[in-house]
């Protein structure tokens, strides 16, 4: 593994380094009052869960104990919060290209469980042409229930 890590920490050039050619792609355009492209996820499985858990450390077994989350009032396994954050900053930065996500905030609420979909939707709420700043709202639901909502600040084009 070290040889890797020499061989490609050697190799490596920034994007500026490349023949002249920029890595960043164009700023998208968009519109005060728009809807982005919405996008259904899931339905969310136990593995799901559980690889997150791994890849996060959030071992409480609320996310993998089936008794325990049922002896806290719930009824079975529920994701956490993170996995549905995650998941919608995700789709934000595919809609809008990663490199122009500024800023990305989120409030829980309600719990995801095991076999619910989540709808990934969005719209545009302010654009300062003169900046080239949007401000987004978005959120995931499983139904017609809210899980987690936000806002996101993102360069747009000015063109």
């Amino acid at each position: 593994m070290g040889g890797c890590r020499r061989e490609c920490r050697g190799n490596a050039t920034r994007s500026s380094d490349r023949e002249g050619q920029e890595m960043s792609r164009s700023p998208v355009v968009l519109t005060v009052g728009v809807d982005l492209e919405a996008k259904s996820v899931g339905p969310v499985t136990q593995t799901d869960i559980v690889r997150f858990a791994g890849a996060g450390g959030d071992f409480n077994p609320l996310h993998h104990d089936m008794d325990y989350a049922r002896s806290a009032g719930l009824s079975g396994v529920i994701s956490m919060g993170q996995m549905q954050a995650g998941v919608l900053a995700a789709w934000v930065a595919d809609t809008v290209h990663v490199e122009h996500l500024l800023s990305f905030s989120v409030r829980f609420a309600s719990p995801l469980a095991i076999g619910e979909v989540l709808d990934l939707t969005g719209s545009v709420d302010e654009v300062d042409g003169s900046r080239g700043i949007a401000v987004l709202s978005v959120q995931a639901c499983a139904g017609d229930r809210v899980v987690v909502h936000g806002r996101a600040a993102v360069r747009v084009s000015t063109q």
